[in-house]
């Protein structure tokens, strides 16, 4: 499965890093991680059959829910090189609690979301007047695990607001690798940020 979010943060991630997935479904990226960065990885998710199927493959995690305040308060500070949370920040009741959480575990955090403000979501309300779908963005509005619809503009704001460091960032289209960053809340349907606290 080609995920133009998981090449960027495989890229970013230092060989033999200690790393913690927080929503890592079925442990996709994690065994990447493991396979091509020889990383010492763990997954946290709340899903067990998602679990399961980590377990089958090998892979070390822990069934947690994080939004209710679960598991990451276990690690002591800076236990990891690096936490991600690519693709859950929307799905998250307290998302904010969530990813200060894993910036005090860690040295540093990816974090992957869809963008709410590029053209395709824009269109679609304006031209159908219902709630947008895209690739990044796939579920119906009664079905989506999204709840926290936000922009590129909008993650940024928030690390200004709460003192965190944006070290990197990329921009992927839908239709197309890369977005200058200039553009990238308009056109980007995806956004990663490398960041630290």
């Amino acid at each position: 499965m080609f995920k133009p979010d998981y090449d960027q943060i495989v890229k970013w991630v230092e060989p033999g890093s200690r790393v913690l997935d927080v929503g890592c479904g079925e442990g996709l990226l994690l065994d990447r991680l493991i396979k091509e960065k020889n990383v010492h990885g763990v997954g946290v998710d709340n899903d067990a059959k998602s679990l399961d199927l980590c377990i089958t493959k090998g892979l070390s995690v822990i069934q947690s829910n994080v939004d209710q305040g679960e598991g990451l308060k276990d690690f002591p500070d800076k236990t990891f090189d690096y936490a991600i949370l690519n693709d859950t920040l929307q799905a998250l009741h307290r998302p904010l609690e969530v990813l200060l959480s894993m910036l005090r575990l860690s040295k540093k955090v990816i974090v992957g979301f869809p963008n709410f403000a590029h053209l395709t979501p824009r269109f679609y309300l304006f031209f159908q007047g219902r709630m947008p779908m895209s690739k990044a963005m796939p579920h119906m509005w009664y079905d989506t695990p999204n709840i926290h619809f936000m922009t590129v503009k909008d993650f940024q704001l928030l690390c200004k607001d709460q003192g965190i460091t944006v070290l990197k960032q990329r921009y992927f289209g839908e239709h197309f690798e890369s977005v200058h960053p200039f553009l990238a809340n308009l056109l980007a349907a995806e956004a990663v940020f490398l960041i630290k606290k």
